[in-house]
């Protein structure tokens, strides 16, 4: 049976009187090259425990489950749980769970599902969701790797070097928990219905350690926050005024020419590495 093409999505979508949700983002693959890409990027085996995030119709879960030992699709459209189970009939690996992925406990889904083995999530996530699925995952230890479908904009963040127009705070959160690993783009054609925008596979893989040592994550996290909250201004001037660090402009040149580093420099032209500095600076000085 043809599962991916827009015909079959197409025709299975109307068989239960459905149509794709644009509130939920709803853009189904139906580019067998790029599911095949997407599931080579996973590197899955029989023993892979694996999370898959906004299945959709199945037609990806259907790959995973031919290839990993367990696969929990977390899937937050009820009215699409039809055609979902309908495609999955065939496999005894997977369970579907229609909950929101950013409200799911991710311990205890762990923990009944896979036991105590690591996790490799695989998604084709909705754009306006991204970030916070992608954080959230990333500060969970038992993840070992994350291959995500997203807009070409996003990914270019995601693995952008310092210095270039597409470095950000997400960049700089991302490099400290995991390298990114860009597998290809996806042209809006390859779904049904087609977005507006190119997409790209991206795949993160889980440091078994941070690249920098600081001494106050939360600190860290917050300097980064502040260097971007006025993405347009110098280092000094949005570092010196964000509240939440505690701190002023002179300070911040201080703790800058300590380290050699201009008092002119903006924040996307440093390195995760020159925010550890700072960062740990500005600890020993409170």
């Amino acid at each position: 049976m043809d599962f991916s093409s827009k015909k079959a999505v197409r025709n299975q979508l109307a068989g239960e009187g459905l149509r794709p949700k644009k509130g939920l983002g709803q853009n189904f693959l139906t580019d067998e090259s790029v599911l095949s890409d997407i599931v080579s990027a996973a590197e899955l085996d029989a023993d892979s425990c694996v999370l898959e995030i906004g299945p959709g119709m199945g037609v990806l879960t259907r790959e995973l489950a031919k290839t990993a030992g367990k696969v929990v699709a977390v899937e937050i459209d009820t009215t699409i749980l039809p055609v979902l189970s309908k495609n999955l009939a065939e496999f005894d690996n997977v369970s579907v769970i229609n909950q929101d992925i950013l409200k799911v406990d991710l311990d205890a889904l762990f923990t009944e599902h896979f036991g105590d083995r690591p996790v490799k999530v695989i998604a084709n996530l909705p754009y306006y969701i991204t970030t916070p699925i992608i954080m959230k995952l990333l500060e969970h230890s038992r993840i070992a790797s994350i291959v995500v479908m997203i807009q070409r904009e996003v990914a270019r963040r995601l693995s952008a070097k310092a210095g270039s127009k597409d470095f950000g705070a997400i960049t700089l959160a991302v490099d400290y928990r995991a390298v990114a690993e860009p597998v290809r783009d996806v042209p809006p054609e390859a779904f049904m219905p087609a977005p507006k925008v190119w997409s790209s596979v991206i795949r993160l893989v889980r440091r078994e350690a941070p690249p920098v040592t600081v001494l106050n994550e939360k600190h860290f996290f917050d300097l980064i926050k502040g260097a971007f909250s006025q993405r347009r201004k110098t280092f000094v001037n949005s570092v010196g005024s964000y509240p939440a660090l505690n701190t002023n402009k002179e300070e911040v040149k201080a703790i800058l020419e300590t380290l050699n580093i201009s008092e002119t420099v903006r924040g996307e032209a440093l390195d995760i590495e020159a925010y550890a500095n700072i960062s740990n600076e500005m600890v020993k000085g409170m």
